[in-house]
């Protein structure tokens, strides 16, 4: 870039505006320099100033002339159409073009630093042990990885070199602010690298982390917001005195109202305010809203906390060293405790304060509630509740994320290889302690919990209606997306060929993958195969990218094995009965959903409407205020989603028959 030194007229000039310089010569501007444009500053080190032409927009409406006011500049690098005023310190930074910093106590970089990359976080584990470097870069998958598979020392190390290496390349003695960022009436700044557009608007102390804003998807540092050791990604908003410690914030997170947290991370579109985080690995949508909540060493995601939720991580043993998991799509009730360690499987609700530890991750779809000393598991019962299908409608209309480069990948299916498997595993154990049990017992229990005898037979049947859903569902969309004329080559369509979707698989916080695959990545990273955090990301992305075709290679092996066959010898009566049962379960399953959610409209739902008159006057408020059972969208939607599967499903059946 084209820079001169100053004329000696215009270090004259400069010195009527009251601007001062201990050496001009190390002050370099732009040919097109407009020295009007700079009143009352101290200049030290080097500085290059850019042309100050126009006007810089500092909040909305309001546009000051580009230029330097009673400022302190030092060793600085700024872009054209910069306003910069009233900053007492703004040290060691490269400031881009169209910036405003106005009302500022110090931005200042005072030493060596990676900007809040490579910075250690005790996630999960407050004793240690699974410490998780973090990086502008970081995904929900990584992380995952990073944290959760130290039974691999090697896998930790190469992982965390990949991160190492990368923080790396962000150490520098300067930071950057970046095009279009607004930094007003912040406090301190203190090696903090902030990106493009982002605004940063009465915080009151940034140290060591990374704004990593963008034009599309800009960052937001509110009101009296505190952060240490941090990144906060684009389309984030901190704001309502928020305090974060050591924590990683993802892509379009919104946290404030006085919510703190301390060595946590928060991936895609979670949502905290108020409570309180400690050592939490918090995946993607994982929402906490209310006072005196408190998540500690826990894994969550897609979660909701309740108001007053609480979990507990030691017992004055041997320190804070237990943790706990509730799998995805789960929530705690108000006021509910859980003592860890406890694992907690998808989709579950938990209630009540639970003394003891207990294991549920078998059973998905569950409520576990706490009577008198014991925790109580009813399973499946939460796969006919219409909050669990609102939620998994409303999870993908509420991705905010407008950064074109979106870093956590997230599968959002209800019914996938890894839930459905649970759905397989808890059945055949569910029979097993009905076998067992003797009629004359009330309840058996299983790692923990106990589950009352008589629902034994029907979780089973629940969990069945839910298997047989998911295998006539997947089914449907093989058959649709296939141009086959016989049956035969329908058949040979439908066998899978790679082998990548078989045995287990696993939740890698948002995005399902075959145990397998990620057992071959883990190979390759302890290879040394994978040699960046970009080439580990390329890597996860074709896993994410190869979900539909794994996932039906698990579905055919599934209803192989339910066959006793194997698909290859699978007969055209035989998938005909799998969309049959699809069919028949679809709407049964609907219609569950639908009674429970019939009961929003009942007369306990009715109670504290038409305050001041009689039964006739609180129907009438009630159904002026939430509108009638049979007008609302959501059962309207689930109403004609049942008669479509009708039609599909027998439009598969006359297409299979045809051939």
């Amino acid at each position: 870039m084209n820079y001169r030194n100053l004329k000696e007229s215009e270090i004259s000039q400069l010195e009527k505006n009251d601007c001062f310089s201990e050496d001009w010569s190390q002050i370099k501007v732009k040919p097109e320099f407009n020295l009007r444009r700079l009143h009352s500053v101290y200049f030290a080190g080097e500085v290059k100033l850019g042309a100050f032409s126009g006007k810089v927009e500092v909040e909305e409406g309001i546009k000051k002339p580009s230029g330097i006011y009673h400022s302190y500049i030092e060793d600085c690098s700024i872009g054209d159409d910069v306003y910069i005023s009233n900053v007492r310190n703004l040290i060691g930074y490269y400031v881009d073009e169209d910036v405003a910093v106005e009302n500022v106590g110090s931005l200042v970089v005072t030493s060596e630093s990676t900007f809040g990359n490579g910075v250690e976080l005790e996630v999960l584990n407050e004793g240690g042990g699974r410490e998780l470097p973090i990086c502008d870069k970081m995904t929900a998958q990584i992380a995952y990885l990073m944290v959760n598979y130290r039974h691999d020392q090697q896998l930790a190390e190469n992982l965390g070199k990949l991160i190492h290496d990368y923080a790396e390349t962000k150490r520098s003695h300067k930071g950057t602010i970046g095009a279009g960022a607004r930094i007003i009436g912040t406090k301190t700044i203190r090696n903090v690298n902030i990106g493009s557009n982002a605004v940063i608007y009465g915080a009151n102390f940034l140290e060591e982390g990374t704004v990593s804003s963008c034009k599309e998807d800009p960052v937001t540092i509110g009101e009296g917001v505190i952060a240490k050791g941090f990144i906060v990604n684009s389309g984030s908003t901190v704001d309502g005195g928020a305090i974060l410690d050591h924590t990683f914030i993802g892509q379009s997170v919104q946290t404030g109202k006085q919510f703190s947290a301390e060595h946590s991370v928060l991936f895609a579109n979670s949502e905290a305010f108020h409570s309180e985080a400690v050592s939490i690995f918090g995946g993607p949508y994982t929402v906490t809203h209310h006072k005196s909540t408190l998540l500690i060493a826990g894994a969550y995601s897609f979660y909701n906390a309740g108001s007053g939720s609480n979990k507990s991580n030691h017992l004055y043993k041997m320190g804070p060293v237990h943790q706990g998991r509730l799998e995805r799509g789960s929530k705690t009730g108000s006021f509910s405790y859980m003592l860890w360690p406890t694992h907690v499987g998808p989709y579950s609700m938990v209630l009540g304060k639970h003394k003891g530890s207990f294991d549920t991750s078998q059973f998905p779809f569950s409520y576990i509630d706490a009577k008198s000393d014991r925790s109580e598991l009813i399973p499946a019962l939460n796969l006919f509740t219409v909050g669990t299908l609102r939620d998994i409608r409303k999870w993908p209309k509420r991705d905010k994320r407008r950064d074109p480069n979106k870093l956590d990948l997230i599968h959002f299916d209800l019914f996938s290889p890894f839930v459905v498997q649970k759905m397989v595993n808890a059945g055949k154990i569910l029979k097993q302690l009905k076998d067992k049990a003797s009629k004359e017992q009330r309840y058996v229990s299983y790692k923990g919990v106990h589950i009352p005898r008589l629902i034994l037979r029907t979780a089973q049947k629940y969990y069945e209606i839910g298997i047989r859903v998911y295998l006539g569902h997947e089914l449907a969309k093989q058959i649709d997306q296939s141009k086959a004329g016989t049956f035969d080559e329908l058949k040979q369509e439908l066998i899978p060929r790679d082998g990548n979707g078989k045995g287990k698989w696993v939740d890698v916080s948002g995005m399902f993958a075959s145990q397998q695959d990620i057992n071959r990545l883990c190979e390759e990273v302890k290879a040394g195969k994978v040699i960046s955090v970009d080439a580990l990301t390329g890597e996860l992305e074709e896993i994410y990218n190869n979900y539909p075709a794994s996932s039906w290679e698990w579905c055919s092996h599934l209803i192989g094995e339910r066959l006793g066959i194997h698909f290859k010898d699978i007969t055209k009566e035989q998938l005909v009965e799998i969309l049959r049962d699809w069919k028949e379960n679809a709407e049964k399953m609907n219609n569950m959903i639908l009674k429970d959610a019939q009961q929003e409209f009942g007369s306990n739902s009715k109670i504290g409407f038409g305050v001041d008159g009689d039964e006739t006057t609180r129907d009438k408020d009630f159904a002026s205020v939430r509108g009638a059972f049979e007008e609302n969208s959501f059962v309207q939607e689930l109403n004609v989603e049942s008669e479509e599967i009708g039609k599909r499903a027998d439009g598969l059946i006359e297409k299979l028959e045809s051939m």
